[in-house]
């Protein structure tokens, strides 16, 4: 079987990272989208940008710990859980993050413009498949 799908996704994924390097020099691929999870969703904890992105803790961590370095970024405690943070974009991050995020929705909207509606969902739906199948877990044994 040929790994279409996966490799496929694996490609794109690599291709918005170059857009972004090329569009966005100076911001990495993590650093973008956490960037525009927060421009949409606003301030998030570590535990809910972990759950949107699927990171290593540490990974997310380095991206966060870059951001803060640039100014982009705040960490402070959450008013409601004194043991979590809550991060928040900083007037500098803020438009940054807005810059990035035109950016991405331009490269969207040239995606959804030449893509049927119901073939979207459906992919939608083959995504959602796809990452519920990887954390499954349960990685297989293969005999030699």
């Amino acid at each position: 079987m040929r790994l279409g799908l996966v490799l496929g996704i694996h490609r794109a994924t690599h291709r918005i990272g170059l857009f972004l390097q090329e569009c966005a020099p100076g911001i990495t691929q993590a650093e973008a989208h956490i960037l525009c999870q927060l421009h949409e969703s606003g301030n998030s904890s570590i535990a809910e940008l972990h759950r949107a992105f699927a990171h290593k803790r540490s990974t997310l961590t380095s991206v966060l710990d870059r951001l803060n370095e640039r100014g982009l970024v705040m960490r402070s405690v959450s008013p409601r859980d004194r043991r979590s943070f809550v991060v928040s974009l900083t007037r500098a991050g803020r438009k940054e993050a807005a810059r990035v995020h035109a950016l991405l929705e331009v490269l969207e909207k040239k995606v959804l413009q030449h893509s049927d509606p119901r073939a979207m969902d459906s992919f939608g739906r083959v995504l959602e498949a796809l990452e519920r199948a990887a954390s499954a877990g349960g990685a297989p044994t293969y005999r030699k």
